[in-house]
């Protein structure tokens, strides 16, 4: 049964001139007012019989790019390499689409709204960035979600993130081998004679966490540093989210539960700058007294004093790569599932203990 205006105005409990007024955007409604029409949308899942299809193509020009931060450089340099393959013949503005970055903040809510809007707007493409949340019903609900863009003639692609189950509607992913870079990253340390490494963890529910996570426990586990400990493993993990602060505290943290320590593993650049900052503060050298390491190469990692260890991901490749799958320009990789491998880069941030 097709889902009226009305329908979302009973749900939301407003009048149907203010769910009105809110999709079209062209009058002022109080925030939460606004946020519950659009959840009414998105459960009912409404799709408003826009200008869009009064043209005979079945999708518009827009490309949906969902992005956890635009700010992080792990997502704004996937988004900008996207966006410079988008253009090309088959757009009716001159052969070029227009890029639209979703930020959804790493909530759950916001990813399924950005995909309504999206269908609403018949997004040519859409193309989902970075980690993917660990949940069985947000991922039902994700599932469901891109079945019906997919219906509705939007490409799906999936970039850094792993193949999402249950799907048939996703064109192709490309997923980082973060599990394989976390475990390099570990077993350079062991070599070097590292056995008392903290690591600094994302958040628990992200797949891109736990994936270098198993990574640096794997390593663990198949040397003498392991020992088959999980609770000491446990005693020397923090979980945080992926910014400085969180990399700036953990370490703190760590420091005051295992003071000899000799080694730090960070989830991911921006965090190791944080966990650099608190070692200085106390007093500590990198890499004289404790080594610190990263992970994904962002620009500002070769900068850094000294420079950080880290695990390269090929950010601006695999986002320009899915832009051009995104618009049909190449083809789906067999099986629609690619792995980009993530390479060691070994720099000064990293020595043997003392």
């Amino acid at each position: 049964m097709t889902v009226t205006l009305a329908d979302v105005a009973a749900r939301a409990q407003v009048s149907p001139a203010t769910v009105s007024r809110v999709l079209n955007g062209n009058y002022p409604v109080a925030a939460a007012t606004r946020e519950r029409v659009l959840r009414a949308v998105d459960d009912l899942d409404y799709v408003l019989n826009g200008p869009a299809s009064s043209l005979a193509a079945a999708t518009s020009d827009l490309v949906g790019i969902l992005v956890n931060d635009i700010a992080d450089p792990f997502f704004g340099i996937m988004a900008g390499a996207v966006q410079s393959e988008i253009g090309g013949p088959g757009g009716r503005a001159g052969g070029e689409r227009m890029a639209v970055v979703c930020n959804t903040g790493g909530s759950p809510e916001r990813e399924l709204t950005y995909l309504t809007l999206l269908q609403r707007q018949r997004a040519a493409a859409v193309i989902l960035t970075g980690g993917a949340l660990e949940d069985p019903a947000h991922a039902a609900a994700m599932s469901a979600k891109l079945a019906r863009l997919a219906d509705a003639g939007t490409r799906i692609v999936l970039c850094g993130r792993p193949p999402l189950e249950d799907s048939d509607a996703v064109a192709a992913t490309l997923t980082f081998d973060n599990r394989s870079g976390g475990r390099r990253l570990t077993e350079h340390l062991l070599t070097l004679g590292h056995r008392r490494i903290g690591y600094v963890a994302g958040p628990l529910e992200r797949t891109t966490t736990r994936h270098r996570l198993e990574g640096h426990r794997d390593a663990l586990a198949a040397s003498d540093a392991g020992n088959g400990k999980s609770a000491a493993q446990d005693e020397l993990t923090v979980h945080g989210p992926y910014t400085r602060r969180s990399g700036y505290e953990a370490t703190l943290e760590l420091l005051r539960r295992t003071p000899d320590l000799t080694a730090i593993v960070a989830a991911n650049d921006t965090v190791a700058l944080g966990a650099s900052a608190a070692l200085r503060d106390r007093g500590l050298r990198i890499p004289q007294d404790i080594s610190v390491a990263g992970f994904d190469d962002l620009p500002f990692s070769v900068d850094a004093v000294p420079a950080l260890t880290t695990v390269r991901l090929p950010l601006y490749e695999a986002g320009a790569r899915a832009g051009r799958l995104a618009t049909g320009v190449e083809e789906a990789p067999p099986g629609g599932v690619a792995t980009i491998a993530a390479e060691l880069m070994v720099r000064g941030s990293t020595a043997p203990p003392r």
